[in-house]
């Protein structure tokens, strides 16, 4: 169990409430990980351990084989299902509920937020459910079929409207961050009084660079993290403990 969040901490987030100041939430992998969900560069699962996934999350391999990846996203989709919110997800709703000058903005791909009952204003690198045609682009409001685990290869629902092959609707390497989300992002960072940075490592761009603009803008900027990351030299202060147990204790009061 963490201890209680160093004092400097405390009275930053005690400061940005009493002031009424906009407070930004930047969420990382990290988050999804105390719930079970493996990081994006973590996978060791016996399917799929002799994959890159760095290899598969491109449009080219969609290209080169549509059936591959597709397997490998619902095998993703199903670990997603089976995890559960833990206590640093739900501390994370808490303020949202009390104010409306809270914005949560992650790099996280699953709905383990929405769940919690956060209402999540940016998902800068797109979500794993909002399904949607590779080729015109038209989201896909049907459900997903059964999953066979042992499967390697499942081809992907064809679009109602072009026949094209359904996609995740996650950002993969080499496309753009979706505007309205990045939007939302870079004026929370600008705005805020205090940005949380929680379990992210500070290595994926543009994301990772939003911490320096919150400070740049004058904002207090707090990570927590139980392990040092690229961030960690240039915020104001860091707390090394799981969101699961840190969130609770500074934010639950």
């Amino acid at each position: 169990m963490a201890m209680p969040p160093p004092p400097a901490i405390a009275n930053a987030v005690r400061d940005a409430i009493s002031h009424d100041g906009r407070i930004c939430v930047l969420t990382g992998a990290g988050m999804s990980a105390e719930s079970g969900v493996p990081t994006f560069r973590g996978t060791q699962h016996d399917l799929w351990s002799r994959f890159d996934p760095m290899q598969l999350a491109t449009a080219e391999a969609w290209r080169a084989d549509a059936a591959l990846v597709w397997a490998w996203y619902r095998w993703r989709m199903a670990l997603v299902r089976d995890a559960q919110p833990h206590a640093g997800h739900r501390a994370l709703a808490e303020p949202a509920r009390r104010t409306s000058r809270v914005t949560l903005v992650t790099q996280n791909v699953d709905d383990l937020h929405e769940r919690a009952g956060s209402v999540v204003d940016a998902h800068v690198h797109g979500s794993l459910f909002a399904l949607r045609c590779f080729d015109c682009g038209s989201g896909h409001e049907g459900g997903l079929p059964p999953l066979d685990p042992a499967a390697q290869r499942i081809a992907p629902m064809a679009c109602a409207y072009c026949g094209g092959g359904i996609r995740p609707g996650v950002v993969w390497f080499g496309e753009a961050l979706p505007d309205d989300a990045w939007q939302v992002a870079t004026d929370a960072a600008r705005d805020c009084m205090l940005m949380l940075v929680v379990g992210t490592s500070g290595l994926v761009h543009p994301a990772a660079g939003l911490p320096a603009l919150a400070r740049r803008s004058g904002a207090t900027v707090v990570e927590i993290n139980p392990e040092r990351t690229a961030l960690s030299d240039d915020v104001d202060v860091s707390w090394r403990a799981t969101a699961g147990d840190a969130l609770p204790l500074l934010l639950g009061a």
